[in-house]
């Protein structure tokens, strides 16, 4: 393969990270600089120096509008949280965030993990909206950490896609890894993980359709490149394939996509809690005009 993408997928680099190394005679072959575009093969000698790790993320209180906490206690909270907020700090995201809300509120929460996203156990895109569980005691922490790994958590989105899908109802599953030249994108791909997502059609449009989604796996952006790989992308969105035209009659500037359903086992009580999120105003407004046009 090329040598940027060996340095790239040996290191667990970006593409374009693996590029710069390169570029910068920082990826020796043999010990000898080569071109980016130069194939490596087994048996010869990558000597790569990797850049300084960046340093982490500060967390800082601070008021985030349009946050809701649905429900508190000793061990989690539930949130809706509103488009254009991430989940907890990181790298190059300077707007706001759940974890930076949530203490600007006064909510304790779990201390174990990262500083910047302590009490995060799953997490939600910026641009989707949503419930959200964060983890408050240490104990919650791992009780919800397992089951979001063993798949003991009942996610359900609403998606509206473009087109009908056929079957109406059915299950995609396809790998999903890093775009190969997009950083900022996934796709599916035979080197990816294993990637289930459930769907059913619940209302059809003359150009688009309401689907309940459930989630077997959890992969960043999942839902969104599932159904870009099935030429029904999320409406909206532009970055999955989306057409702007429609996206732009619908005032839409994201994806229409919805966490609207959570339910888990309380990690104290071992009762079964569950949370729905209405949709927030600009879903309603893009899915007002699709029944009005059918």
């Amino acid at each position: 393969m090329r040598l940027d993408q060996a340095v790239s997928r040996l290191f667990g680099l970006s593409r374009t990270a693996a590029a710069t190394l390169v570029e910068s005679g920082d990826a020796l072959v043999d010990g000898i600089p080569r071109p980016k575009s130069d194939k490596v093969s087994a048996g010869a000698w990558l000597e790569v120096t990797l850049p300084s790790p960046a340093s982490a993320p500060v967390l800082v209180a601070e008021p985030v509008h349009g946050l809701q906490v649905i429900y508190s206690d000793d061990d989690i909270v539930v949130v809706n949280k509103p488009v254009g907020v991430a989940a907890h700090p990181s790298p190059g995201w300077t707007g706001p965030t759940v974890v930076s809300g949530l203490a600007a509120m006064g909510q304790n929460v779990a201390t174990t993990g990262a500083a910047e996203r302590q009490g995060i156990v799953h997490r939600l895109d910026v641009g989707t909206t949503g419930i959200m569980v964060v983890a408050k005691s240490e104990m919650a922490y791992s009780a919800l950490k397992r089951a979001f790994k063993e798949r003991e958590v009942d996610k359900r989105y609403h998606a509206v896609v473009q087109g009908h899908l056929d079957p109406l109802r059915g299950t995609i599953d396809a790998p999903i890894d890093r775009h190969p030249t997009a950083d900022y994108r996934f796709a599916v791909m035979s080197t990816g993980k294993p990637s289930v997502t459930h769907y059913d059609t619940v209302e059809a449009f003359r150009s688009a359709s309401l689907v309940d989604v459930k989630l077997e796996t959890g992969r960043t952006h999942q839902i969104r490149v599932h159904f870009s790989a099935l030429r029904h992308p999320c409406v909206g969105d532009t970055q999955y394939g989306a057409d702007p035209t429609l996206a732009a009659r619908l005032k839409l500037d994201r994806q229409w996509l919805h966490a609207r359903e959570l339910a888990f086992l309380h990690p104290r009580t071992n009762d079964e809690v569950r949370f729905v999120s209405d949709y927030p105003d600009d879903l309603k407004h893009a899915l007002s005009v699709l029944q009005d046009a059918s």
